[in-house]
């Protein structure tokens, strides 16, 4: 028979960058994470390993061959099997003391307050192109008092914004009221990244496809934001250290060796940001703004 599990001894090396007290703090935490594909299962797994005691967690898809390159959980065992069901899984098999609450039909509109109940924190994972319904769970985190994270892959970094209760809000920043899908794609990809670091090494653009709702991604981006969204957990959960919120942001792109922290004062309204803004739509071949 294997050992019993201990929640103590599975997770005593986290201890020297916390102390038992914040350990034992945790695990009485409880974070929502929709969508479980390119960055969600790696959060998941990441905060799992973290020690966080319970998720709210919502995925509607299903396993795919094309997920391989990337999405924690892809394998061929895993093939044409719910996400939701595989990562919850892979989670209580690390701690099978966690409390997972699923919501296989994703974040549905009407459902938001029930996947925002009683959570501590909110780590965005929805797909890049989801961006009606990443509005509204923003939206709905600011009006309920719920730090958010957003940690997006882009290239082989990751672009990261914290939106904290009483700042700047996903709307004020990023812009999209009333705006096309594809002007809403493009200023959601310029406000997470306004030095666009990503962009010099893309050498086929033939594979961003904003009609599509198509792009590339990389593993090591998707680990890299697992990493950046679950040290900013660990730092509003317990209160400690100083986090960066919108305005201000944090972009790392490992292949170019550089680490810059952004600041776009007005969001996507920023005069600098305008100017990003059209020299993006030239080289993404994305017309002007349409309503």
């Amino acid at each position: 028979m294997p050992p019993a599990f201990s929640y103590d001894e599975a997770f005593s090396r986290n201890l020297g960058w916390v102390t038992a007290a914040e350990q034992a703090s945790l695990r009485t935490k409880r974070v929502a994470i929709a969508g479980l594909g390119g960055v969600g299962g790696s959060h998941l797994l990441t905060l799992v390993r973290l020690g966080i005691g319970a998720f709210h967690i919502a995925d509607f898809d299903d396993f795919a061959i094309a997920n391989f390159n990337r999405q924690a959980g892809a394998m061929m065992s895993s093939l044409d099997q719910p996400k939701i069901d595989v990562l919850a899984s892979m989670a209580r098999d690390i701690n099978p003391e966690l409390v997972i609450t699923p919501f296989p039909m994703g974040v549905q509109p009407d459902a938001i307050d029930d996947f925002l109940r009683d959570v501590d924190l909110y780590v965005d994972g929805l797909d890049y192109f989801a961006i009606d319904i990443r509005r509204r769970v923003f939206a709905r985190c600011a009006e309920l008092g719920i730090p958010a994270v957003t940690a997006a892959p882009l290239g082989m970094g990751v672009a990261l914004l914290n939106f904290l209760p009483g700042g700047m809000s996903f709307e004020q920043y990023f812009q999209l009221e009333g705006l096309h899908p594809d002007e809403q794609a493009i200023r959601f990809l310029l406000g997470l990244s306004p030095r666009m670091l990503q962009l010099g090494y893309l050498v086929d653009r033939t594979r961003v496809n904003f009609a599509d709702k198509r792009g590339p991604s990389t593993i090591m981006a998707c680990q890299l934001c697992a990493g950046f969204a679950a040290t900013e957990a660990l730092k509003i959960l317990l209160r400690r250290g100083r986090i960066l919120s919108a305005p201000r942001g944090v972009h790392f792109d490992a292949y170019r060796y550089r680490l810059t922290r952004t600041w776009r004062p007005g969001g996507n309204r920023n005069p600098m940001q305008k100017v990003m803004l059209s020299i993006a739509r030239r080289s993404l071949g994305i017309p002007s703004p349409k309503r």
